[in-house]
């Protein structure tokens, strides 16, 4: 499961690995089948009279928190789908061993140059059909940098899909070699003050992440990237854990620090 030479010879030019078929579509459709069976009852539990908190951030965006974990809500203002929740391994044993998988541990350990990995945070992302919107460019780092301002950058995250990923269903679009510029420069009328400034980045380079479902994808956390909306008729879902070196507290134990991004460019 470690990467290959050539595996990591590319990561280090491109930063992006990305492995076809390493899960097999019996496993897929377990976890599909898992995957809606945890939504549908976090979307249950949300909904009770006595639910979690429910906020809009700065840009529009609906946010509850709910079975210890925050759901994000899709954006359109009639919507009540699920756009994704963070964190949700500890929802379901079938996601929580997915952490001592080898599939996704091994390769960190080369990614990230120890001897051992450990977890991080997770997401589970839903670009449902028609509904799934977009998610500008960004790095993962400012978010890390938040709450792990002095480790961010030695974070990585797999991306596990559930479901083939196209352009038209919201494919994972990176710039490839962006990784190795450091942290790109913030985009001034994001009010959020995390994504990153389009008007410095060369779209013409980007590559569309177009794979099977059971493939993995890995990346840094200083990988520009985004996302496109799902105009399809088909699901897009996909799994995200992101590992850390071994001995580190997970972003739960953390304290949320926005105005720690004020630091970067």
């Amino acid at each position: 499961m470690r990467m290959t030479a050539r595996e990591r010879a590319g990561y280090e030019r491109d930063g992006f690995m990305a492995r076809r078929g390493v899960f097999a579509a019996k496993e897929v459709q377990e976890l599909r089948d898992t995957v809606e069976e945890v939504i549908a009852s976090v979307v249950e539990h949300a909904q009770r009279d006595d639910a979690g908190p429910a906020l809009t951030l700065g840009d529009g965006h609906k946010i509850q928190f709910s079975s210890r974990t925050a759901i994000q809500w899709e954006w359109a203002e009639s919507s009540r789908a699920v756009r994704l929740i963070e964190p949700f391994t500890h929802l379901h044993p079938r996601f929580d061993a997915l952490w001592q998988d080898s599939r996704f541990s091994e390769p960190f350990k080369d990614a990230l140059g120890v001897d051992a990995v450990a977890p991080y945070t997770c997401k589970l992302n839903l670009k449902r059909p028609r509904e799934g919107s977009e998610f500008p460019w960004h790095q993962d780092f400012p978010y890390w940098y938040a709450f792990s301002p002095t480790t961010a950058h030695e974070i990585g995250t797999a991306i596990l899909f559930l479901d083939d990923a196209t352009a038209a269903n919201g494919a994972i679009r990176v710039l490839p070699g962006s990784h190795a510029r450091g942290p790109a420069a913030r985009d001034p009328n994001d009010p959020t003050h995390f994504l990153a400034d389009p008007s410095k980045i060369d779209a013409s380079q980007e590559l569309a992440v177009e794979v099977e479902a059971g493939s993995l994808l890995i990346f840094p956390a200083l990988m520009l990237h985004r996302s496109s909306p799902n105009v399809s008729d088909r699901q897009r879902r996909a799994i995200l854990l992101s590992f850390q070196p071994a001995g580190r507290p997970r972003q739960t134990e953390l304290e949320w620090q926005p105005d720690r991004v004020n630091e970067l460019p």
